[in-house]
């Protein structure tokens, strides 16, 4: 019962964004951040916490401005999704402003297939299906599986509208590695918290666990790693940050291989956490143990 009604809120939330247009739900969007940051502070304590562990020597109102920040930027993502059934393929493209698609096409083009690694960054949905429409080649999309499963059904609708293809998180890590060996794209995130019993990397100038499954498929396949995020300008428009993470000169025993690995990407992308603060996911519980 509970998932359907959530599933109902989510549905009329969706249809009034559509139904008032994509321009003034973004800028309603405000409103709403308002309402779950002093209202009903969801999650805003956590929040709060990861910003002061990531910056300790920032002031009280410095945290403070960037977390109502990141609510804003969670937000006008929010409205983003809710409003992809309205939008058509021409306006999604140009949404998004890849300005080194070259570089990934060139990386695609090694034949060895292409790991493209994302972050909940901007707008993340964005990321995943504007890379294929710039590409004009569908890629394959590893997400978690959300916990409403009517919710996770809508949004695997609109993850599959334009031809990619969805591979649950856990359940298939044969099925991912039989894409790359077929010289395909796979495309997923990996900046959330790892298990308790994965690797360890610095991150944020803390020690932090992480999914070793990215640099694991790339060390196993020889599949370049690019680094990919939106970055959301003033007027809703996006911009791309893409960098190849670097495989050479890695540690010859394989498991430093892989923390290795997994720290390359990660200091990459600090470096953009700490230009755009307000744009990362500060939501979940980073530093967990």
């Amino acid at each position: 019962m509970q998932d359907k009604i959530e599933y109902f809120l989510f549905i009329k939330l969706s249809f009034i964004v559509r139904l008032i247009g994509l321009s003034l739900s973004r800028r309603l969007s405000y409103l709403l951040a308002a309402f779950f940051y002093f209202i009903v502070p969801i999650r805003k304590k956590t929040v709060k916490e990861n910003l002061q562990k990531a910056f300790p020597g920032y002031t009280k109102s410095q945290i403070n401005k960037i977390a109502f920040g990141a609510y804003k930027s969670f937000c006008i993502t929010l409205v983003e999704i809710l409003y992809l059934p309205n939008i058509s393929k021409t306006e999604l493209k140009s949404a998004v402003n890849y300005t080194q698609i070259s570089l990934i096409r060139e990386k695609y083009n090694q034949g060895k297939g292409l790991i493209f690694l994302g972050a909940h960054f901007g707008n993340w949905e964005y990321i995943a299906l504007t890379v294929a429409l710039h590409l004009d080649l569908p890629i394959t999309v590893i997400v978690k599986t959300q916990r409403n499963g009517l919710v996770n059904d809508w949004l695997d609708h609109m993850r599959t509208k334009w031809g990619n293809k969805i591979v649950p998180l856990g359940i298939s890590i044969r099925q991912v590695y039989k894409e790359l060996k077929e010289k395909k794209i796979i495309a997923m995130v990996a900046d959330q918290r790892g298990p308790s019993e994965g690797i360890r990397i610095n991150f944020m100038g803390r020690k932090a666990s992480v999914f070793s499954g990215p640099a694991l498929l790339a060390l196993k396949t020889g599949a370049p790693i690019i680094f990919g995020v939106t970055i959301r300008q003033p007027d809703f428009s996006y911009k791309t940050a893409i960098e190849v993470i670097d495989t050479d000169d890695l540690p010859d025993e394989e498991e430093l291989r892989v923390v290795e690995l997994s720290q390359r990407h990660a200091a990459v992308l600090e470096r953009y956490i700490k230009q755009f603060p307000e744009q990362w996911f500060w939501m979940h519980k980073r530093w967990k143990y």
